[in-house]
Formats: structure tokens, C-alpha cells, sequence
């Protein structure tokens, strides 16, 4: 598995992410592994050589940090050895206080999944969303406390305008705060609107992009037809993906297929090529629920598509409204 730097930071970061949003609790979403299924898949991805974790607090409450730090513990020798993520925002309670981004949200919730993760620090605290409630001046400083701390390394943020990254990012440096130095955002074959704005801000300021969602929620990979066939048990479960794509986008979905056919490749390949061979992308965000899954994203990483292929995948894209923000 091939390592490189996240953005223009020294820390080095596998080129496949394994996201640890799929193990949690099966009661929450019927996708959902519990720890002893996650296990077998985690191991492979260590043993191929994914040194790179994303998780959240938010995560079937809590239990998918609790299980990506217990497996993580028994996996690795080492805590040095890999690179751990999560992230604050989403609510983890009903009390007024047990979300969004405000100095007092931040500072227990880091202390929160510290203690799930069974870890002194995260190598990558990033923010889930954007918090218009909360003057982004206070929440720039209450991150820049938690490295200060030594609880995180660095910080990341996700999914927003990219004048709110720029304003975010411009506070810090006139403060002397901790910058971003990653964007985890929606960025894939079928929603490539971060391309606009977004993309060229990152590689301007040398953020690395660790993108989610590279296979469209499964849908890049076949998992649902043009004619509404649902393939796997997820995409029989995921209302959130039928509100992101429309019947057009299978346009792009046949070209990957096609494309995948000459290659005598699995489609989810040549969309994480795809992906992949973009500058600004450090590291995709991969989830897996099969081994055969992470065997795909790793094998994308071996995978050089040629001009004209790349060409004929990007062909068939339309423009969509702004997504993945909420």
C-alpha cells in the first residue's frame, strides 16, 4: 500500500482510508456489523497495508469509536503505527449543549470519544458540518486548544462552501490558530461540484481531500439498477442516496461499467482510479462491509487509467445542486 502526505503536512497517510461508519450497532441500520463481523474486515485491511481510520462520535452513538478503538488496539502493535480520525457535531444527546460546535460542545466531546477510542489523541479531529449558530471565531479557538492539548494532532473539516473554508482558514492564521489540513467532502464520479471551488481552494492552501462517499454510496460499484433493482441490502436501506442521484446519473454509471468491461476490472475499481488520480485527493474514504470490498479499493490503488478513459468517464456528468452539506 502506497503512503503519501495529506495535503503539504509531514503526516503520511495510507491512499485508501478505511471508514469506519459500517460497524456499529445492526439495530441502528440493518448494513450495520457488530464488532465481531467488523473484525475480519478490518484485519484484512490492516494486513494489505491501510494504515488509516475515519470514524465519528456520531456513529451509531457512539459504538462505531468503541469498536474501531478496540480493534485497532488488538490490530496494531503500536499506537504511532496508524492514523486515527473522527469528528464533532452531530448531536450525541437531547441537552441543549450535546451538539453543534460552540467551545463548551467541543471540549467535552473531544474527551468523550478519547475515551470510546481507548486513546490520549486523535491524529485528526475534524468538524462534521458547519455550525451556523456558533460564531466559527469560537470554534476555530476551542479546536486550537484541543491540539494544544495534545489531544489532536491536526484538524480537519467536511462538507461546507468553500468561502466558509477560506473564512475558517484565514481566522486561524491571523490568530495564530491551528489551520485545517484536511477536507473530508462529497467528491466522486457522479458529484463533482467541489470541482468548481472547493478542489482548487484545497490544492491552493495545501489541504489534503479525503473525500466520502467515492463510490456514491454504492451506487458506482452496482449496486442498484437504471430500472430501480436494488442489489444489496443497503441499497434496499438508504433513503439518503435516492435523494442524491437522479435517473440521469446512470449515464456516468454505464461509462464506469463500460470502461470496467475492457479492464476486466469490477466497476468500484475504475471509480476509485478515478478518484484516485485527482492532485488534490490524499486519501478516498472507503467503507466496507465485505472483504471483497476492501479487496476492490485496494487493488484501485494499482490502477492507472489513460486519458482517453478518463475522458470517456467524465463525459456523461451533469451539474447537480449543492449536496452532502447537510
Amino acid at each position: 500500500m502506497e503512503h503519501t502526505r495529506l495535503g503539504t503536512t509531514g503526516l503520511k497517510v495510507s491512499r485508501i482510508c478505511l471508514g469506519m461508519m459500517s460497524y456499529g450497532d445492526p439495530g441502528n441500520r440493518t448494513w450495520f456489523l457488530d464488532e465481531s463481523a467488523a473484525e475480519p474486515i478490518v484485519r484484512q485491511a490492516v494486513d494489505s497495508g491501510i494504515t488509516f481510520f475515519d470514524t465519528a462520535d456520531m456513529y451509531s452513538t457512539g459504538v462505531s469509536e468503541r469498536i474501531t478503538g478496540r480493534l485497532l488496539g488488538k490490530l496494531f502493535d503500536r499506537r504511532e503505527d496508524y492514523v486515527l480520525a473522527t469528528k464533532v457535531y452531530f448531536p450525541m444527546g437531547s441537552a441543549a449543549n450535546d451538539g453543534g460546535l460552540s467551545r463548551k460542545h467541543i471540549l467535552s466531546a473531544i474527551d468523550a470519544s478519547l475515551g470510546r477510542l481507548g486513546t490520549d489523541y486523535v491524529d485528526i479531529y475534524q468538524i462534521h458540518r458547519w455550525d451556523y449558530e456558533t460564531p466559527i471565531e469560537e470554534t476555530m479557538e476551542a479546536l486550537h486548544d484541543v491540539v494544544r492539548s495534545g489531544k489532536a494532532r491536526y484538524l480537519g473539516a467536511s462538507s461546507m462552501f468553500a468561502w466558509q473554508f477560506a473564512k475558517a482558514q484565514q481566522l486561524a492564521q491571523t490568530n495564530g490558530w491551528t489551520r485545517f489540513s484536511s477536507m473530508q467532502n462529497y467528491y466522486n464520479l457522479l458529484y463533482r461540484e467541489e470541482e468548481r471551488e472547493m478542489i482548487p481552494l484545497c490544492l491552493d492552501q495545501g489541504v489534503g481531500c479525503i473525500p466520502w462517499s467515492p463510490l456514491a454510496r454504492g451506487l458506482l460499484a452496482g449496486n442498484r439498477d437504471r430500472d430501480g433493482v436494488r442489489n444489496t441490502v443497503r441499497a434496499g436501506n438508504d433513503a439518503y442516496a435516492d435523494a442524491l442521484y437522479a435517473e440521469a446519473d446512470f449515464d456516468v454509471v454505464d461509462a464506469v461499467k463500460a470502461v470496467a468491461g475492457e479492464r476486466g476490472l469490477p466497476p468500484a475499481q475504475i471509480a476509485l482510479a478515478w478518484l484516485l488520480s485527482k492532485p488534490a485527493v490524499s486519501a478516498p474514504i472507503v467503507g466496507a462491509t465485505k472483504i471483497n470490498h476492501l479487496d476492490d479499493a485496494v487493488a484501485a490503488a494499482g490502477v492507472e487509467l489513460s486519458e482517453e478513459e478518463v475522458a470517456r468517464l467524465e463525459a456523461p456528468y451533469r451539474p447537480h445542486p449543492v449536496l452532502g452539506h447537510e
